[in-house]
């Protein structure tokens, strides 16, 4: 039990960090890889979407039906699925367009002047910006514990989808924090910490659920992380790969993300 938790936390710990690299990438490069990160997004879409409608509504589904019957337990799951989505939503509906996550931005938005780089009102929008992401990636982190000490396969999939998004969100907090400051350090540090409200999502999912996890909890549990991954992509994830998008890049991937997804789960049958 005590490695599974560990997995778990690690798990999540490592999808979090990967808005670090997003800040990276936002101060290595000159450019944005738009064919890159097409394609990446698109993958992770597909990852999410398919591995939320055939896997774990499925599982909420069996473990509601088994709690509580069969009409009740499917009524249940499609209720706790949409609230999940409300849940997420809710959460977009609070964040001004300027600090959401899913509003995606470019390492050539950092060429700015070095009056705009000293700019107070920049640097409150750069420290929200973090603050939002933050709010945003709590659900992601309970998602990805529960999903990881469930099913350690399944927990894997999720972190990778969940880590490929977060580098982008990484350079959505860097580069307003950086060209409101003109300190890279800074603006790094911001984004990790961002990152790192995934981790305490988990923590809180452990402190909070884990001992009121039967299959009732857990099934209304992965209905919701269902319920957010789906949002989470149909919302940001293919907005943003097709903002980035050239040719058909960004369906390509969801594609492939849903192969692989898909071709993972029968190799663990």
């Amino acid at each position: 039990m005590t490695e599974n938790l560990l997995f778990a936390f690690g798990l999540t710990l490592m999808a979090g960090l990967a808005t670090g690299i997003g800040s990276l990438v936002a101060f290595f490069a000159s450019t944005t890889n738009t064919k890159f990160l097409a394609l990446t997004l698109g993958f992770s879409a597909g990852v999410m979407i398919y591995v939320s409608m055939i896997e774990i509504f499925v599982k909420a589904q069996d473990a509601l039906v088994a709690a509580a019957g069969n009409q009740m337990g499917n009524w249940i799951t499609v209720g706790a699925f949409f609230g999940g989505m409300i849940l997420i939503a809710m959460i977009d509906k609070f964040v001004p367009k300027q600090g959401n996550p899913h509003e995606g931005k470019k390492v050539e938005d950092m060429q700015r002047s070095d009056t705009a780089v000293r700019n107070a009102n920049l640097l409150k929008m750069g420290k929200f910006t973090a603050l939002a992401i933050a709010i945003h990636n709590f659900p992601e982190g309970i998602a990805t514990f529960t999903s990881a000490l469930q099913d350690p396969a399944l927990g894997i999939a999720i972190a990778v989808a969940v880590a490929i998004h977060n580098i982008p969100e990484g350079i959505a907090v860097s580069v307003p924090v950086y060209y409101a400051t003109g300190d890279k350090k800074k603006a790094f540090k911001l984004s990790f910490l961002s990152g790192l409200s995934e981790p305490i999502g988990a923590l809180a999912a452990f402190l909070v659920l884990m001992p009121f996890l039967n299959d009732f909890t857990f099934g209304i549990i992965f209905a919701a992380v269902a319920g957010i991954m789906v949002f989470i992509s149909l919302d940001g994830l293919l907005p943003a790969a097709k903002k980035y998008d050239e040719g058909h890049l960004s369906i390509y991937g969801l594609i492939s993300g849903m192969g692989v997804m898909a071709i993972s789960l029968l190799l663990f049958i």
